[in-house]
């Protein structure tokens, strides 16, 4: 089994404190950080594949995670399910995350609304089976994941012949990672405060003094 120290002595170690990955050590049961700019950058990228799509002649490679329709449920709340019922550490999501990237790039597949959940599922079940202590067995993950155990089982297979069972993640990848997502959640927080203040278009108007600095200079 292999494992991600997240100690102090690490150079991310206040990037996995922000993210969130260090909470579940100290029994602390909450949504991490992390999830939000995951969902934010693979929301990002489905959006941007699916446009390519339709502006363009190419077409979708078709694999076995592929609906035949879109989940009902959107990526955030689909990854807070998996959360919420899987029990896995929030480091899984990051591990997750470099495996379909993996997966991606041993294919010609592009992420879209039609196979981003099923490619969720397993790449995170793989992920808690590879570095957690303790997981659960697939037919529970596929009841969270919404799929049935034998389709679970095939997605698992595919998925692993397809990376060539490369499940080790070195802990400088992992910071390469962690600190993408860093950089992906400080930017979710300048546009929240964005559309707090109620700032629009109209960036040129100096007398509006309603939005107070959220930045300390």
């Amino acid at each position: 089994m292999g494992t991600l120290a997240l100690d102090n002595e690490n150079v991310g170690s206040d990037v996995y404190c922000h993210l969130g990955l260090k909470e579940s050590a100290k029994g602390v049961m909450k949504i991490p950080r992390v999830l939000s700019p995951l969902s934010s950058l693979l929301e990002r990228c489905v959006q941007k594949n699916e446009m390519l799509l339709e502006a363009t002649d190419i077409k979708e490679v078709m694999t076995i995670f592929h609906g035949l329709r879109a989940p009902a449920l959107s990526i955030r709340q689909y990854i807070d399910r998996i959360f919420k019922y899987s029990g896995c550490s929030p480091s899984c999501f990051v591990v997750a995350q470099i495996y379909v990237d993996r997966f991606i790039q041993c294919t010609e597949v592009r992420l879209t609304s039609f196979n981003v959940h099923r490619l969720l599922i397993t790449s995170v079940m793989l992920a808690a089976k590879f570095i957690d202590d303790a997981f659960f067995n697939n037919a529970y993950y596929a009841k969270v994941g919404g799929v049935s155990t034998s389709e679970l089982n095939r997605l698992e297979m595919k998925f692993l012949f397809t990376i060539d069972f490369r499940l080790q993640v070195s802990i400088e990848t992992f910071k390469r990672y962690c600190s993408q997502l860093e950089k992906e959640a400080a930017g979710l927080q300048i546009e929240r405060s964005i559309q707090a203040c109620g700032i629009k278009e109209n960036w040129s108007n100096k007398d509006d003094s309603t939005c107070a600095p959220t930045v300390a200079r």
